[in-house]
């Protein structure tokens, strides 16, 4: 398929998100990328580019217009609706816009996972590769040892140019994937991110090496760092190249990420669509998930009486602490929340699938501090029994509370059935009608108490003497209070039909047990 246009992107994400004030070139111009400006850098020469004026109030657009058509970008993206029509239509750039709220960053990530939904956009992984080459075009033109690394000071990506000298600093950290921790290290980074431009900075040990080195942002967030090894030979012109590197990681980073975004965004779709049986083909759709054979669904929620200030924030967490111990049990894993409801999909015959529940319950409780609980549907032989197995998980959570967090829809098989034979027989007027409602209506103008003792009777197998001990009455008055029933409810506890007719009324439509006081 070609690259994106104007018209796809607008199709995906067109409308409020979005809106096109004109586009004099048409909207089948390609859109290669979005990229965020920075008003005090020069504007990129990308080609095909969608530009995102940060900074640039849109009626004073003007000027990057300009500059936009003569690097040869497809158009410009200002915050609120009054930018120069204009003056886009006579440089030959559209011109879109979004809300004067909306978040740069924000935005980015929704074009970018827009334009890199076409099929010849780079694979999700492909940003990490993209910065190892960039590593290495950083250290061939400075003449040092580059690394690039996130905010948390892990090594995404190092140099390997030959002959450039190294420190047992840099040894560790690529080996670690983790730069190592130290006082002096946290005021280096302190004294990094304060900064707007290449910072030299001296070795933290005796026989290591000063760096250069340079933040990573794009629209105010820091998204890393870019750190060169000072052999005492960089090029004379290194802090510039520095910096174009760290400009060019942020795209290559916030593009990852994207990418990243994007395939769990699809993730979660396809794993709905699986979920809810909407799915055209629950087959394919469970191999490009990852899922062969057995699985089963386990939902999880939080306690809905624990009085959650931001239930919605919450929920998302618990949705990142679910899909962290799947993916860390099953390797890459799609959640999805839905409602309120967190739902993962636990392959295999079920062995260890409560234990690890379990495990995932207790975590998210320590986590956010609220209760959660979790239901285990029943395993699905294959992808289409999926939807069910979620059905299953659904009754299972309206039977939990705190003395039973966690459960199997086996271990609760009698009260999720007598759950659903309650919600079918409220729906029906055939199964809701009977005797039972005589037995509750003369019990209510009597003071009397036919309808428990009815029930106790039945759950005592018909026994008169069992009855009688769950009443805490002598058998004989439970034989009064039954023949008294049958003459002035007209109930027939000689038909077997009719006794387990009403048990199951009274049992369910009533709310009644012999435990009932």
């Amino acid at each position: 398929m070609d690259a994106c246009t104007l018209g796809d992107l607008l199709d995906v994400v067109g409308g409020p998100a979005l809106r096109l004030h004109t586009a004099p070139a048409g909207q089948a111009v390609p859109v290669t990328e979005a990229v965020l400006h920075d008003g005090r850098t020069p504007l990129p020469r990308q080609p095909g580019a969608l530009l995102l004026a940060v900074g640039v109030p849109a009626a004073e657009s003007g000027p990057l217009l300009r500059a936009a058509a003569e690097a040869g970008l497809t158009g410009v993206v200002v915050r609120g609706a009054d930018g120069p029509v204009a003056a886009a239509e006579e440089y030959g750039v559209a011109l879109l816009s979004v809300a004067e709220d909306a978040a740069w960053h924000h935005v980015h990530l929704l074009l970018a996972s827009a334009i890199a939904a076409r099929p010849t956009a780079a694979a999700p992984d492909s940003g990490l590769g993209d910065l190892f080459a960039l590593a290495d075009a950083i250290a061939t033109a400075t003449g040092g040892a580059t690394a690039i690394e996130d905010p948390r000071q892990r090594i995404l990506a190092y140099s390997t140019v030959p002959g450039q000298p190294v420190d047992e600093d840099r040894r560790q950290g690529i080996l670690g994937r983790q730069v190592p921790a130290s006082a002096e290290n946290t005021e280096q980074y302190r004294r990094l991110f304060a900064a707007d431009r290449p910072l030299r900075l001296p070795a933290l040990s005796a026989g290591g090496l000063p760096r250069l080195a340079m933040p990573v942002r794009a629209g105010g967030e820091t998204l890393g760092s870019v750190w060169v090894v000072d052999g005492g030979s960089l090029a004379p012109d290194a802090d510039d190249t520095l910096a174009q590197g760290a400009s060019t990681a942020a795209l290559l980073l916030l593009r990852a990420r994207a990418a990243r975004e994007l395939a769990r965004h699809r993730g979660s779709e396809l794993l709905r669509r699986l979920l809810d049986g909407t799915a055209a083909d629950a087959a394919t759709a469970a191999e490009r998930l990852g899922l062969a054979g057995p699985a089963r669904v386990a939902a999880f929620v939080l306690d809905s009486t624990a009085g959650v200030p931001d239930t919605e924030r919450t929920a998302l967490r618990l949705l990142d602490v679910v899909r962290l111990q799947c993916e860390a049990r099953y390797g890459r894993h799609a959640g999805v929340l839905v409602d309120g409801v967190v739902y993962a999909v636990l392959p295999g015959s079920g062995e260890r699938h409560k234990k690890l529940a379990e495990d995932i319950v207790a975590r998210a409780g320590q986590a956010l501090r609220v209760p959660v609980r979790a239901a285990l549907g029943e395993v699905a032989p294959g992808a289409a029994g999926l939807a069910g197995s979620r059905a299953d998980a659904d009754l299972v959570l309206r039977v939990l509370d705190a003395e039973l967090p966690v459960a199997c829809v086996d271990e609760v098989r009698a009260r999720v059935t007598l759950l659903r034979l309650t919600e079918v027989m409220g729906e029906h007027r055939e199964l809701s009608a009977g005797a039972w409602r005589r037995v509750l209506a003369y019990d209510a103008a009597h003071g009397t108490e036919y309808a428990r003792t009815l029930v106790c009777w039945f759950d005592a197998g018909c026994d008169m003497a069992g009855a009688a001990k769950l009443l805490a009455v002598h058998p004989n008055t439970c034989r009064y209070r039954l023949r008294q029933l049958q003459q002035h409810a007209g109930v027939d506890l000689d038909d077997p039909d009719e006794r387990l007719v009403l048990w199951l009324q009274l049992r369910a439509l009533a709310g009644l047990s012999s435990a009932t006081p």
